[in-house]
């Protein structure tokens, strides 16, 4: 089995990807009590995906009884770019990396179902990918195949790409050589935690995702908490403070997709279009794009946010415009982002 793993990376390295690890579906037994004290002290937030699929998340080996290894694989979206850089245009907003060009689930997945495809034909065996949406618990399985560990801020981090990478997994019922799980390398280090602009972390390697920017524009329903809007700045469609400050990207490579470089568009998109698009226009606008998924309501409100907290007085009357917009989460951060631009413009004068 040795032989055919030594050609399943440079097979998985020609469809793309920059790192091949192996582990056992089983090979992650802290996981339940990890979830379930996240779950317990509400950490997921509204997300109830979490708690109504716990028992696979927890369990890899429950998710396929059948599998026998599970292929981690990670490919590199490291920007070519400053990505917070834009948090200083303050009347332009800051799109997370990830979500600048093209929806990383259908190009992962594509070299996922192809890698697969390969191994069915040299050796045979089922096989299963996932790539994020899965009750799969990625990162624990990343880190128990060696490919990087989970760090402080709670994401995976590797000694060869450093935090800008996206993971993708296949289950196989082959028995394939495992690799050594990697272990903690983050020291005494803390500019992850320092930086969260909400305080997200409440201690080492746990997040409440109830105060995380990339939860909060992303995945959270409705208004934001007020307390919280300030300090989400112009961040407009999730967060990458804490993954930019990392030292380990030092060694991290360049993305080699072409659909993970940046559109022009997006690395610092001016508020003043962005809150004027319908539901059409927003459709056109990110087609193709992960942002796609959180509809243009969820999308304006978060823009309106960030004209709130832009102190631009011309983005004033644009934010009025939206005051009675029929969806009530988009009317109140419109008139809260006029308010705030109001109590701006009388601190100045």
């Amino acid at each position: 089995m040795e032989d055919i793993k030594t050609r399943l990376i440079a097979q998985a390295r020609l469809e793309g990807f920059d790192a091949c690890r192996i582990c056992r579906p089983w090979d992650v037994p802290e996981v339940p009590t990890r979830l379930k004290a996240f779950l317990d002290a509400g950490y997921h937030g509204q997300m109830d995906w979490l708690e109504a699929r716990r028992h696979w998340r927890g369990n890899p080996a429950a998710l396929w009884p059948e599998a026998r290894s599970v292929i981690v694989l990670g490919e590199s979206y490291t920007p070519e770019f400053d990505p917070l850089a834009s948090l200083d245009q303050k009347s332009a907003g800051t799109v997370s990396v990830y979500a600048q060009n093209r929806d990383y689930h259908d190009l992962v997945k594509k070299r996922l179902k192809r890698l697969a495809r390969w191994l069915i034909a040299q050796e045979g065996g089922d096989v299963k990918v996932f790539v994020d949406t899965a009750p799969v618990p990625e990162k624990p399985l990343g880190q128990a195949a060696g490919l990087g560990w989970q760090g402080k801020h709670t994401n995976l981090v590797s000694r060869d790409l450093g935090s800008w990478f996206f993971i993708g997994s296949v289950f196989t019922t082959l028995d394939l050589p495992a690799d050594q799980a990697e272990f903690d390398h983050c020291g005494s280090c803390r500019a992850c935690l320092d930086i969260c602009p909400t305080n997200a972390f409440p201690k080492p390697y746990q997040l409440d995702a109830r105060r995380c920017i990339s939860y909060l524009t992303i995945e959270h329903k409705g208004p934001v908490d007020e307390e919280l809007r300030p300090l989400m700045g112009n961040r407009i469609y999730g967060c990458d403070d804490c993954l930019a400050v990392c030292p380990w990207n030092k060694f991290a490579v360049t993305a080699r997709e072409i659909g993970y470089h940046a559109r022009p568009e997006l690395v610092a998109p001016q508020l003043a279009e962005l809150v004027l698009l319908d539901d059409t226009r927003f459709r056109s606008f990110f087609s193709g794009s992960p942002i796609k998924r959180i509809g243009r309501d969820r999308f304006v409100r978060n823009v309106l946010y960030a004209i709130g907290n832009s102190g631009d007085q011309s983005l004033t009357v644009l934010a009025q415009s939206l005051a009675d917009d029929p969806a009530v989460e988009v009317a109140d951060a419109a008139r809260w982002a006029v308010m705030r631009l109001k109590h701006a413009a009388n601190r100045m004068a």
